[in-house]
């Protein structure tokens, strides 16, 4: 990947008066940069307008992307830092979102832990084994992580390069729950159900795997911040499998470990899907923003918590694979739901779909910037 001037790097394909802020609409007598703007909103202070990025903004639906996917697997371009960082820089360059996401995978932990996973022809994950016993366990050795895991802190120090203060940089890391989805059942699945099963029936044995991911968890995200990452966002994307009463001890109660350990190094993004009613649970593990499904009320919802904990969400992933109309009114709908919330960071409510179309996602963004 060859380097970027200034210019190229915070550039992006919206006309520059939906780009630039001047502030005036929220009292703000300076300009926001993106990174700016993120930040603030992070922390809940004023912005012009919701700084936007969205889950897999990187990715099969870029043009530029499946170009070089054609020249390298996937698991290359996770691996090398130029790669990895290009497909990083992609969606920025295209759309011009206030912040870029590290192109990585949540199960990088478990590779570096020892149980490695590639992808099966038909799809889906593959792990070289499935967990199926405390000697499997066991062999799992947290104290790698760092050392394995170095090409993801230097794809971030290039990125820290690359984007300069102009836009914010997001790490990340699954959560210790779902990563105990995988390893368990030896990779994707129609439906996961050993996590459950080994909750259930042998707690103890449960904790072991989950202390050593959270560990892990924690270990490489401290990697990402101190390569350069504004912010890490920690996916609990499997945490609606849960049974509500059951949601703290088996996911939560690690989350909570994972961002008190970090002692406010970076601003803390935590999403949990499929958890509606563990509001309280998830505001009590500290994070600075929770993340948002679309199957919820979003206003209804900030009605709920604290306004010191920001909300990021929720349009539906659905919407665009729709038209540019749709994803302009569905955009403006939660812009007027959250106009006077602060801490709103704007994103879906799940990763950007297969089907999305590039000129929705602009249609999203030029509505976002518009209606400020």
């Amino acid at each position: 990947m060859g380097t970027m001037s200034p210019s190229a790097r915070i550039e992006g394909s919206l006309p520059e008066d939906d780009c630039v802020a001047t502030g005036e609409k929220c009292g703000l007598t300076t300009k926001l940069t993106y990174r700016q703007r993120f930040l603030s909103a992070l922390h809940c202070r004023p912005v012009d307008y919701p700084p936007v990025w969205l889950m897999r903004q990187a990715g099969r639906v870029l043009p530029e992307y499946r170009a070089l996917k054609e020249k390298h697997s996937f698991l290359e371009m996770v691996q090398s830092p130029t790669l990895a960082a290009e497909v990083t820089l992609q969606p920025i360059r295209r759309f011009g979102f206030d912040a870029a996401i590290l192109f990585s995978d949540i199960l990088v932990i478990s590779e570096a832990l020892g149980q490695g996973y590639n992808f099966r022809d038909g799809g889906g994950i593959q792990m070289d084994f499935a967990i199926e016993s405390a000697a499997d366990i066991d062999r799992l050795d947290a104290r790698r992580v760092t050392d394995h895991l170095s090409y993801v802190s230097q794809t971030l120090s290039i990125l820290r390069r690359e984007l300069g203060e102009e836009r914010a940089l997001i790490g990340f890391a699954g959560s210790p729950w779902t990563l105990a989805n995988f390893m368990l059942e030896g990779g994707s699945t129609r439906e996961f159900t050993k996590a459950k099963a080994l909750f259930y029936e042998n707690p103890a044995l449960f904790n072991r795997l989950a202390e050593i991911l959270t560990t892990a968890v924690i270990e490489f995200l401290k990697l990402q911040i101190q390569a350069g990452a504004d912010a890490v966002q920690v996916f609990d994307s499997l945490g609606g499998l849960l049974a509500d009463n059951v949601f703290e001890p088996a996911s939560c109660r690690w989350i909570r470990t994972i961002v008190a350990s970090l002692e406010k190094q970076a601003p803390v993004i935590v999403f949990s899907k499929g958890t509606h009613g563990n509001w309280d649970a998830l505001v009590g593990t500290g994070a600075n923003v929770l993340g948002l499904d679309w199957t919820v009320n979003m206003a209804r919802v900030s009605r709920e918590l604290p306004e010191t904990v920001g909300l990021q969400g929720n349009l539906d992933p659905a919407v665009l694979q729709t038209t540019p109309e749709v994803a302009a009114r569905e955009t403006g709908r939660i812009l007027a739901e959250m106009r006077n919330r602060p801490g709103h960071i704007f994103n879906l409510g799940h990763g950007v779909p297969p089907g999305a179309k590039l000129e929705n996602i602009e249609s999203m963004i030029h509505t976002i910037r518009k209606t400020a």
